[in-house]
């Protein structure tokens, strides 16, 4: 905590700052001023809890002075300290909720005394004031809750009434004219201790919004969207919008990226609704725009529309085929191009569409693997294509994802000389039926129409390896992949490699990483 000490007696500073152990007192910061103006200052530079100062100053007195700080420092406790002990400087000190009065000549233990009970009741105000804000927040919240749903979802009536009383409970000072914008966040991540990050968001929102003269409410409508009523005497201007906007930015920028969507103003609580929905609908065209943009109905409007698909002589899997088998850099180079462009800032489409097609050319670039005998443990995986997909938070890096992938199969296959055909099918079959338990030698024999035998001899000299060492290997690589996630349990992960024995599965990591399961997941993090 800290301490202001004012009085213009330099003596009577040094005195109370030199006979006292502050420390002991939880007092760790003490500063010091010699009159009333200045302790002013020192005051709003230090915000300190406790203020222990003389009655009688030259240029400002403390009653004026602790008039003052009370503005904008109310929790704060004070002390008058002084030789008059006249009537009306006590009732002052009571007007001003002074905790105490301490007469001169000084004495450390009343000072020690009187202090202790300032820290005492300062913390009363903080625990009263965090629980009226907290308060706050949850009115808040009911209502901005209640302004995103239709009129056609709840009780007109009903729904009014509960808006008018949380208004009321607000002080909000509403009128039919009254504006009320709404402004979404979408995350890409949810930051960790959600909810206190997105309350002291809140305060921080509702402090800079004191400079428009602008309410504030929000509520988390689902996982990664906070949605903000702006609440306003008229219509924002797009400036003003632009700079709220902004800042809300800046809020947001540490815990990753996010969009932002603001729908129009609208006049009146009954059709604050009406801005939530437009809102939500330039939220779904924020995959194809860059990570941080401000989304409004005017900025969309601007964009020219894009083509319904890419200008491709044949359908787009085909083109991406057509570039790959030839290993053609350049065709690919074209292709991502003419790609990219149709849907960077697509206003025609659905981001779900999008991904579909996506999904479709990631598996283009499997088969084409497949098909030219390249080696599959080089080869992106079928079981992360989706993970790939669903972790996209925009366009950009989806694009640039199968473009990465791209890149790499074609390093591969230009530097690689292709597999056999035979040694390609086993290595195919196991990456579909590793996690099947049961899965063995005969199995994979007996889906190349070759003998036990054989098989084995065959791909111990084409790869060195044996086949149950290459099993055994590539479900220990699908599990490190798996450990990386925290969404799994290791337990879970045993399962989905193949073992359903986790002890087996422990031992079997060790051996081959060094490391336990857990240690391993540990490390990653």
């Amino acid at each position: 905590m800290k301490l202001l000490i004012v009085d213009d007696e330099e003596l009577t500073r040094t005195g109370v700052v030199s006979s006292i152990d502050w420390r002991s007192l939880g007092i760790d910061e003490i500063i010091q001023a010699d009159d009333g103006v200045n302790g002013l200052e020192m005051a709003r530079l230090h915000h300190p809890e406790i203020i222990l100062c003389d009655v009688r100053m030259p240029r400002m007195n403390g009653i004026t002075m602790l008039e003052e700080i009370e503005k904008f420092l109310p929790d704060t406790v004070s002390i008058f300290m002084s030789g008059y002990s006249d009537k009306e400087y006590l009732k002052a000190a009571i007007r001003l909720k002074t905790v105490n009065y301490v007469e001169k000549p000084l004495d450390p233990a009343d000072i020690r005394e009187a202090v202790l009970e300032a820290i005492h009741r300062y913390n009363q105000n903080q625990h009263t004031r965090r629980g009226e804000e907290l308060q706050s927040i949850q009115a808040a919240s009911r209502l901005a809750l209640l302004l995103t749903m239709p009129s056609a979802s709840v009780s007109q009536n009903d729904s009014q009434d509960d808006m008018q009383q949380l208004a009321g409970e607000l002080s909000l000072d509403l009128s039919p004219s009254s504006g009320f914008t709404c402004v979404i966040v979408r995350l890409q991540n949810a930051p960790e201790n959600a909810r206190t990050a997105y309350d002291e968001i809140y305060r921080r929102l509702e402090e800079f919004l004191k400079n428009y003269h602008i309410d504030c409410l929000s509520v988390e409508k689902k996982p990664q969207h906070m949605v903000y009523f702006l609440i306003g005497k008229e219509t924002l201007s797009a400036r003003t919008l632009a700079a709220i906007c902004h800042f809300i930015g800046s809020c947001y920028a540490s815990y990753g990226h996010y969009y932002i969507a603001a729908g129009k103003t609208c006049k009146g609580i009954s059709m604050a609704y009406q801005s939530y929905s437009d809102a939500v609908v330039l939220l779904q065209s924020s995959f194809f725009f860059p990570a941080g943009t401000l989304l409004t109905s005017d900025i969309l409007a601007q964009m020219p529309p894009a083509p319904e698909q890419p200008d491709f002589s044949v359908s787009t899997e085909q083109a991406f085929s057509n570039a790959l088998s030839s290993l053609d850099e350049a065709a690919c180079s074209l292709f991502f191009q003419k790609l990219y462009q149709c849907y960077n800032s697509c206003r025609s489409l659905m981001p779900n569409q999008v991904r579909d097609l996506y999904y479709k050319l990631f598996l283009v670039l499997e088969e084409t693997g497949r098909s030219l005998h390249l080696n599959a443990d080089r080869q992106a995986q079928a079981d992360n294509i989706m993970d790939e997909i669903e972790n996209s938070f925009t366009y950009e890096e989806l694009h640039q994802a199968l473009v990465s992938r791209t890149h790499r199969f074609l390093e591969i296959a230009q530097n690689a000389a292709p597999e056999n055909a035979t040694i390609a099918q086993i290595k195919e079959y196991i990456s579909r039926n590793y996690r099947n338990e049961l899965l063995s030698v005969k199995d994979i024999s007996s889906h190349v129409f070759l003998s036990v035998s054989y098989v084995c001899t065959f791909f111990k000299n084409e790869t060195g390896k044996t086949l149950n060492q290459y099993l055994t290997e590539y479900r220990m690589e699908r599990a490190k992949e798996l450990l990386a996630d925290p969404q799994y349990k290791i337990s879970e992960i045993s399962s989905r490699v193949g073992y359903s024995d986790g002890n087996y599965f422990g031992k079997s990591f060790k051996k081959y990483t060094g490391l336990s399961p857990s240690e391993y997941r540990e490390k990653m993090t």
